[in-house]
């Protein structure tokens, strides 16, 4: 199975240099490609040295919060006479994202050693690679490379002839949406149901097994030891000068109404509109763009208008009216119902539910009904009313976020593209009661 695409010109090659490379998958073939380099360096280091590197290389969470990795490894504190645990998110559930599958699928080296510098870092002998069960050949590869360091004696009781010990497992999910969370992911580890918990406590203080614990995504880990190998100002140096906060670059994953999609590496702060005009292609022949989401469904929707003026950064996309998140792209052009994708998006939500927060699991549920009344054109003006009403009783009134995911495109939907929605309602069926019944 080859790689989607060819890089395009403007894209910055670092995490995505040896995608379509299958030698790049083996052992021998990472460390011809200055694997492994990192993680020696790092064992040699004391692991706070190792936190304050990445803390001032910028790096953030890859996976949708953008929280600064360094940060957050900083909550950890080694030494502390409990056992220590790395979760690394492989779940990439979120409709639209399709970038830590290749990572995993022709890089997982790359992933095993951003893994164990994470995990000597915080003071962790143990790190679960949490994969979500549908990626039966990203699986496949990763279970074949850990393997291989395992025997190499890379990764065990003796890393890399340091005499750290540093574990990695993979954990297989069972395509649950909601494992996903950060708290249902340690959950479903431990073998329970796949709920999210109620914090505090926060992971660093009382996670997986009940022991402090640091969750980050595929990409953000497979971002450290390039930092470790090249340093934090180089990593700094790759984003816009004028934005310290976005730095380095990031795996955009494109798909819907685009002449070519697929995976793409960019640095932070490049110009939204070149990217889906100029390397992503624009729009297919006779057709034009109407609308993007650019972080997975999760994220508000953007009209054109707002493409224009938004840079491909954190702070960039939320001036741009919507936010990075996963960086999950969906393009609709004009030719699409925008009401119904909105819907699928409902649907989808409340059908992933855990089911745990009243405002989630009825919210979720009763948005669907509505929208698809709409699209099958029985809505009335009311009903617009009332998916603003419903989606404010389910934001930030829940566990986790799912129910705000939930209401973010359609408060988004209403809010830039009313028209759609009140044009369905004016072709709304008429149903005529029968005389005879009447």
């Amino acid at each position: 199975m080859g790689y989607p695409h060819k890089p395009h010109e403007r894209e910055t090659l670092v995490l995505s240099k040896h995608f379509g490379e299958p030698e790049a998958r083996t052992l021998d073939g990472w460390k011809q490609r200055g694997g492994y380099t990192a993680l020696q360096q790092a064992l040699a280091m004391e692991p706070a040295q190792i936190v304050d590197i990445v803390k001032a290389s910028g790096l953030r969470g890859r996976g949708g919060a953008g929280f600064p990795t360094g940060v957050k490894w900083s909550f950890m504190k080694p030494g502390d006479g409990k056992p220590h645990y790395l979760c690394c998110n492989a779940d990439e559930s979120e409709p639209g994202t399709f970038k830590d599958r290749e990572i995993m699928r022709w890089t997982p080296h790359a992933l095993i050693e951003g893994c164990a510098i994470g995990a000597y870092a915080i003071g962790a002998e143990t790190c679960y690679i949490y994969i979500r069960g549908e990626f039966t050949e990203p699986i496949a590869w990763m279970e074949k490379a850990l393997a291989e360091a395992r025997a190499a004696g890379v990764i065990g009781p003796n890393a890399m002839g340091s005499g750290k010990r540093i574990d990695v497992w993979v954990h297989r999910g069972a395509g649950a949406y909601i494992c996903g969370e950060e708290t249902a992911l340690m959950n479903s580890i431990e073998g329970r149901r796949g709920n999210p918990r109620i914090k505090p406590p926060f992971p660093a203080v009382a996670g997986l097994f009940a022991q402090p614990t640091t969750i980050n995504n595929v990409e953000t880990l497979a971002a450290v030891p390039h930092i470790i190998n090249k340093g934090a100002d180089w990593y700094k140096a790759l984003g816009r000068p004028d934005n310290p906060k976005s730095t380095g670059t990031k795996l955009w994953s494109v798909c819907g109404n685009i002449r070519f999609p697929g995976n793409y590496e960019m640095v932070m702060g490049f110009p939204f509109r070149e990217f889906l005009y100029d390397v992503c292609g624009g729009p297919l022949p006779g057709r034009q763009l109407r609308a993007v989401i650019p972080g997975g469904i999760s994220v508000p929707i953007q009209t054109m208008e707002e493409v224009e003026a938004s840079l491909m950064d954190y702070e960039g996309m939320i001036a741009g009216g919507t936010m990075l998140g996963s960086a999950g792209c969906i393009v609709i052009d004009d030719a699409q119902n925008l009401v119904k994708q909105i819907a699928r998006a409902a649907r989808f939500f409340a059908h992933e539910s855990c089911a745990q927060c009243t405002q989630c699991r009825e919210g979720t549920a009763w948005t669907t009904k509505i929208l698809e009344r709409i699209v099958a054109g029985d809505g009335t003006s009311e009903d617009l009313d009332t998916l603003l009403s419903i989606a404010e009783n389910m934001t930030g009134k829940t566990i986790c976020v799912l129910s705000d995911s939930c209401a973010t495109p359609v408060v988004s939907g209403l809010k830039k593209f009313r028209g759609d929605f009140e044009a369905l309602i004016k072709r709304k069926t008429v149903h005529h009661v029968p005389a005879a019944v009447a």
